[in-house]
């Protein structure tokens, strides 16, 4: 394991930083509990002269807690529910997921 792996252990298991939260397949309906870290950031879409502010939700999860998931999963947080949207992608060191998530 290398130090980036650790680091990476070290913040997902840490109450402030990583939250609990299940993710249930779309094609499978497995499902299994999963820490991520959630973010929200605004974003700004171009569309012709228009600017567009929007909403968004993301989440960061480990891969080896999640190795291979795909646009229609579901993730639950809480009481809120959200279907990952677009293709996940990975860190540079591969050792972390982003998922772009919308409302289920």
């Amino acid at each position: 394991m290398n130090v980036f792996a650790t680091a990476m252990d070290r913040i997902f298991s840490h109450a402030d930083m990583a939250v609990a939260a299940v993710w249930i397949s779309g094609s499978t309906s497995e499902e299994r509990p999963i820490r991520v870290i959630r973010r929200a950031p605004d974003r700004i879409t171009d569309f012709g002269a228009a600017r567009i502010l929007s909403d968004t939700t993301t989440v960061d999860v480990r891969v080896i807690d999640l190795p291979e998931p795909q646009p229609g999963d579901l993730i639950i947080l809480g009481t809120e529910s959200f279907v990952v949207q677009g293709e996940p992608v990975r860190d540079s060191e591969r050792l972390i997921w982003t998922l772009d998530l919308r409302p289920s």
